[in-house]
């Protein structure tokens, strides 16, 4: 079983970006007098696109606001963090695309989350010229757990979903990947570790681990080694 590219999702799988995003959040939502606590986030939030979670903060809690203004605030204060910063890359992730790229695959990002925090990581750790395509929540009508940004990416690269491998870290990640018949090794984080992962091809580790199980499932033993 051979592949030609891996896709790589943005939140939790590339960057450890859950912890900043639960601290943007409570900055948005201080002046409404409510805040996250971790395990809110860990069950409710991590991994889920913005306009879904404001939609839940304002109808759960009874937030004296709308979902539009709570979308606007977070990713204003998303903006911000990024003006001055990077998401923090996820221990292996330097090394696995640099793999990757030798091994001659192609290398997508395929995120729920809006394009702008790719396009920083990408730039900040000079990855652009490894990756062949980045999708992103704001290329589809529909973001995760919907498939439709995994089928944008095969549209885009000219291939199957047997031609690809997706790594997530969340169950609506992971099922947006297996909704468009593409294979999926999940890396669990604080986060995410109670989620549903009987979708996945492998739950693994970490980078590392995602890097060796490609290179041996779906490389030398495609090669015959």
């Amino acid at each position: 079983m051979s592949i030609q590219a891996v896709l790589f999702d943005h939140d939790g799988t590339l960057v450890n970006s859950e912890p900043v995003h639960l601290e943007l959040w409570n900055s948005v939502l201080r002046p409404y007098g409510f805040q996250l606590s971790d395990q809110q986030y860990k069950d409710l939030y991590a991994g889920v696109p913005t306009p879904a979670n404001a939609s839940d903060l304002v109808s759960r809690f009874g937030l004296l606001t709308d979902a539009n203004a709570l979308v606007e605030a977070k990713n204003l204060e998303t903006m911000r963090y990024l003006e001055r910063q990077s998401f923090p890359l996820m221990p292996g992730v330097a090394q696995a695309i640099s793999s990757f790229h030798r091994l001659g695959l192609k290398l997508g990002v395929v995120t729920g989350a809006g394009a702008n925090g790719v396009r920083v990581t990408l730039r900040a750790n000079e990855f652009e010229p490894l990756f062949s395509l980045t999708v992103s929540g704001d290329d589809v009508l529909k973001s995760k757990p919907e498939p439709d940004c995994y089928l944008l990416a095969l549209e885009r690269l000219s291939l199957k979903p047997e031609d690809c491998v997706a790594i997530e870290d969340t169950e609506h990640g992971l099922r947006a990947a297996a909704m468009a018949g593409i294979k999926c090794l999940v890396i669990p984080t604080e986060m995410s570790r109670h989620h549903d992962f009987s979708l996945a091809s492998a739950v693994l580790p970490n980078m590392n681990a995602a890097c060796d199980y490609i290179q041996r499932v779906y490389v030398d033993s495609a090669r015959g080694a």
